[in-house]
């Protein structure tokens, strides 16, 4: 995104800033990416109070089934690796529409949504072979934090490719300019959040040794 800056004859910062298709600000930031920015800040509260909830009960169980009787870590590392190259396909897309590519733009912003659409379906896949193995969410203290934590970073997902699809859409439809990158940006500091998020959960979950 374009920031213009608007400064005094002694070469400070002048206020309000200009930001360029966005409202004058104080901060030389969009008020856009400020609530996003403010979002995301609230939700790493979200998930790091289910992360640490997660890492709290895992182990108590004595009944299971348990998770080295469940997992299968190259599959559910395959359906991660996918995630988080949609951050790179997400980068793509945003570099994409500020150079005026519109072209290229729908392909990776497209390409974003396809990689969020195979890790829920790898999800989905997940969920229903656990429970066929008998795991869901009131057999143990595992289910239910697993189904739980799992479940809302998924939801989270699922909101960001509809989001993702949304500005494919508006571009197919000529409604979304150069001038206008800043809804991709700010879709794009949303998507990142939800991979990274991801990095510490299938740490937490899949990597960290279970007893």
């Amino acid at each position: 995104m374009t920031t213009t800056v608007a400064t005094t004859d002694h070469g400070h910062p002048a206020t309000p800033t200009h930001v360029a298709g966005g409202h004058p600000t104080n901060t030389g930031i969009s008020n856009v990416k400020i609530a996003i920015w403010a979002f995301l800040g609230s939700e790493c509260l979200f998930f790091g109070a289910f992360i640490s909830t997660y890492l709290l009960y895992r182990g108590r169980d004595t009944i299971g089934p348990k998770p080295k009787q469940l997992f299968t870590i190259p599959f559910t590392s395959c359906t991660s690796f996918i995630l988080l190259m949609s951050s790179l396909t997400m980068v793509l897309a945003l570099a994409a529409i500020q150079r005026g590519d519109h072209r290229r733009f729908r392909i990776w912003i497209l390409s974003t949504a396809l990689f969020g659409l195979t890790f829920i379906g790898g999800q989905v896949y997940e969920f229903t072979s656990f429970y066929r193995q008998g795991l869901n969410l009131h057999v143990n203290l595992f289910g239910s934090t697993f189904f739980i934590l799992t479940g809302l970073h998924g939801a989270h997902v699922t909101v960001g490719i509809f989001w993702l699809l949304s500005l494919y859409s508006r571009s197919m439809q000529g409604k979304l300019g150069t001038e206008e990158s800043e809804a991709v940006e700010v879709a794009g500091l949303y998507w990142h959040f939800v991979d990274i998020v991801w990095i510490f959960i299938f740490t937490a979950i899949y990597l960290v040794p279970y007893h």
